[in-house]
């Protein structure tokens, strides 16, 4: 079975998870790390959404900035993927920001196809480096407010 229908099917659309509970499974550490950032640097509290997208079904969180939306993580045991977008007047800014991103995010930057709407990066949380690869990503959709 896989993970994406295990989360489904402990969560149906009727059973909202609360945050402790996406926290116990998503069961990683830099998961805290990017729930912690996105309120210090954007004021963006986590909201879960139920999304029927037949890529992704099931419970998500999301996080935006005003009507800015900034990052959507899907869950799955010991790990999340943040989907950053990259809008398509920021994507000449995007490359020479990828300059400093790991060899993972610049070959997943690659790899996704442009749209009008830009690129959607489904970037999976595996280091510390790649979390630094989405706060650099998420700083072209909306600057982080002075500290």
């Amino acid at each position: 079975m896989s993970d994406i229908m295990m989360w489904a099917q402990r969560f149906p659309m009727d059973r909202q998870p609360s945050l402790e509970e996406v926290d116990r499974y998503a069961d990683n550490p830099l998961w805290p790390e990017l729930r912690q950032y996105l309120k210090d640097a954007y004021g963006a509290e986590p909201r879960t959404e139920y999304s029927r997208c037949g890529l992704e079904p099931g419970w998500n969180v999301k996080f935006k900035k005003g009507s800015k939306s900034l990052a959507t993580v899907y869950l799955r045991p010991g790990y999340v993927t943040a989907m950053v977008s990259v809008a398509p007047k920021d994507e000449p800014e995007a490359e020479g920001v990828l300059l400093t991103c790991t060899e993972y995010t610049r070959t997943l930057y690659q790899n996704t196809a442009s749209s009008k709407m830009g690129r959607w990066l489904m970037i999976d949380l595996t280091s510390s480096e790649v979390l630094e690869d989405v706060k650099a990503l998420l700083a072209l959709r909306v600057k982080p407010a002075k500290k």
